[in-house]
């Protein structure tokens, strides 16, 4: 006998999803353009839908903040304020990486990608192919599927649909880390390195999304929550799959001890790919563990506060100590980026809704900055491509003053300096902690932030106070795409610093979970 089981036809709103709607979308119709249209217009065409799709959902997110939250789906996704914020993020990041995409003038070979990722490194096939200015434009389909899945990850109110968001949002990345037209093999390794780590902390997500769901009976957030309050005592099969899920989650944040595959990627992947993953993955991964540890995992906040306590401390210390020690640009950035992750942590610690406002407003703040820097990073060259090592940025400030100040206020923000976003950012994240009794952890992360303000001014004294060397670099004239990402970064920046209330407010209005 068969029993018919009622089948409940879930909830759509497309105007509340609309931005991951217009993103993918958006992201098919490259694919499309890849296939079908002239070679010399695919660039042009995939550079203007990929700008219109995302300043739409840039636009339409924004507005919806202070709207009631939507649950559609059948509670599979939940449109709250720290949802639309991320994705407005996200969709800004993107939107100043394609920006990067689009530069013609710097490299006298072409765009910064391999004219076919495909071809054997070094072979007499890509040597045709980069002599005929073949064009990479692959990359802006595979930018808008990223940023779509990031986009589904951060509203995701289910386990299952989180996990399908993680491979969308990583598989296009995987690829994108492995097409720099320079440093082929360096590039391909890059994407081979996060590929396997990628897929171990995959791995390790859907595995604690089993044990949560043998514990507790779902894979609702919700109704996970709701279970782990309807128990006694602790539960071993819950805390091991808490633990499996925040290893997948800390592993896209790198945080320590998951962030080793990160220098390498940085430094191999095409350097507008790295600023866009740097900021846009870093959002994503960080508002998505806030939903699963605040929304579904909120019965075990004194386990998880402890266990992010200790990972915070340990990368925000461990970021700025390694990060003293390198010699290249974009390798220094990367355990900068692994510092700023243990500061974002020191918010998530805080476990209410003034430490998410401020999370929320960090991420903003570092992810403007980080595409700006990278950006400038394009800048700087010498007869191999891009000059990472910093001894070719000795004397920068003599041979290109505004590119040198530009970059210093990058690194400036970052160090946390005021009048900056970075410094906003610090100070409404170590507040929340603060407030939140989190003394301690803040104390660390102000000697964290000391040490890595050492060698953010190390880069600077560099540019400006030291003697040009044999192999310092020239810089390079920037196309238009560049210079506005650079400008729009630089400005906003300072505005945020100057003039932080409206996004804060914002943020604020955003800070809380539908539960």
């Amino acid at each position: 006998m068969v029993v018919m089981q009622d089948i409940t036809t879930p909830t759509v709103d497309v105007l509340a999803i609309l931005p991951i709607v217009v993103t993918l979308g958006a992201a098919v119709l490259a694919v499309l353009v890849d296939a079908f249209a002239p070679a010399p217009r695919r660039m042009l065409v995939n550079a203007s839908i990929s700008a219109l799709a995302l300043a739409t959902a840039l636009v339409w997110s924004i507005t919806r903040i202070s709207a009631d939250p939507v649950v559609a789906f059948n509670g599979a996704v939940t449109i709250d304020g720290p949802g639309l914020f991320a994705q407005a993020a996200i969709a800004l990041f993107a939107l100043l990486s394609v920006g990067l995409y689009t530069e013609r003038r710097l490299d006298p070979s072409g765009d910064p990608f391999t004219p076919a990722g495909s071809v054997m490194p070094g072979s007499e096939t890509e040597r045709v192919l980069t002599l005929k200015r073949v064009q990479q434009t692959e990359v802006y389909g595979l930018t808008l599927f990223a940023s779509g899945g990031m986009m589904v990850f951060v509203v995701s109110s289910d386990l299952l649909t989180m996990f399908v968001a993680l491979e969308v949002l990583s598989l296009p990345l995987y690829l994108l880390s492995s097409l720099a037209r320079r440093r082929r093999l360096l590039s391909q390794e890059a994407g081979m390195k996060y590929f396997l780590l990628g897929a171990f902390a995959s791995a390790f997500f859907l595995y604690g999304a089993a044990l949560v769901y043998g514990a507790t009976g779902s894979l609702n957030l919700g109704a996970i929550d709701a279970g782990i309050s309807s128990r006694v005592g602790v539960d071993t099969m819950l805390l091991v799959g808490m633990g499996m899920l925040a290893v997948g989650l800390l592993f896209k944040i790198s945080a320590v001890p998951f962030q080793f595959w990160t220098p390498d990627v940085y430094q191999g992947a095409p350097t507008p790919v790295t600023g866009f993953m740097a900021a846009a993955t870093k959002t994503a991964a960080v508002v998505a563990l806030m939903r699963v540890f605040y929304v579904g995992l909120g019965g075990l906040v004194e386990d998880w506060t402890v266990l992010l306590w200790v990972i915070a401390a340990v990368t925000m210390l461990l970021g700025s100590v390694l990060a003293l020690t390198q010699t290249d640009v974009k390798r220094m950035l990367a355990y900068s980026s692994i510092a700023h992750a243990g500061f974002l942590l020191v918010g998530i610690v805080a476990a209410d809704s003034q430490g998410t406002g401020a999370v929320l407003f960090y991420l903003l703040a570092y992810g403007i900055a980080t595409v700006g820097a990278f950006a400038v990073v394009t800048l700087v060259r010498d007869a191999g491509g891009e000059a990472t090592h910093l001894s070719a940025w000795a004397g920068l400030g003599r041979r290109s003053p505004l590119t040198a100040s530009v970059f210093s206020l990058f690194l400036l923000s970052f160090a946390g300096i005021p009048l900056t976003s970075g410094f906003i950012g610090k100070l409404t994240v170590f507040s929340a902690a603060f407030d939140a009794g989190q003394w301690a952890l803040v104390l660390v992360a102000l000697v964290a932030s000391a040490i890595a303000a050492f060698f953010y001014v190390r880069v600077i004294v560099l540019m400006f106070f030291s003697d040009p060397a044999d192999s310092s670099a020239s810089v390079g004239v920037p196309g238009t795409g560049t210079t506005a990402v650079i400008t729009a970064s630089a400005a906003l920046t300072v505005l945020l610093g100057v003039v932080p209330g409206p996004v804060l407010e914002l943020a604020s209005l955003a800070s809380e979970f539908v539960r």
